[in-house]
């Protein structure tokens, strides 16, 4: 895997239709990106589920972050990523 570009942080976060957030980050760019890949596992499930909740997102420690304690890393966001567990591991 090549090295990665400068640290990025969001400053903000504002939800569109279904699990689709737009993304402001420190460097002034903004995106939308589509959360559903990303949101796996019993601590997004309540996000996933409830749209109220999907939708009370904060920004903590550079990132986006709900009060059940889920969160997503924000370069997985700016430089679309895979998350570490969605990572193959490579066969010997």
């Amino acid at each position: 895997m090549g090295r990665l570009g400068k640290r990025v942080r969001i400053v903000k976060a504002a939800p569109q239709q279904e699990l689709k957030m737009r993304l402001t980050f420190e460097d002034g760019v903004s995106k939308v990106v589509d959360l559903e890949p990303l949101m796996k596992g019993p601590i997004f499930e309540s996000l996933r589920q409830n749209p109220a909740l999907f939708r009370d997102v904060k920004i903590e420690g550079g990132t986006i972050a709900w009060a059940n304690g889920a969160d997503i890393d924000p370069d997985v966001l700016y430089y679309d990523l895979k998350p570490a567990w969605m990572e193959v591991p490579e066969s010997a």
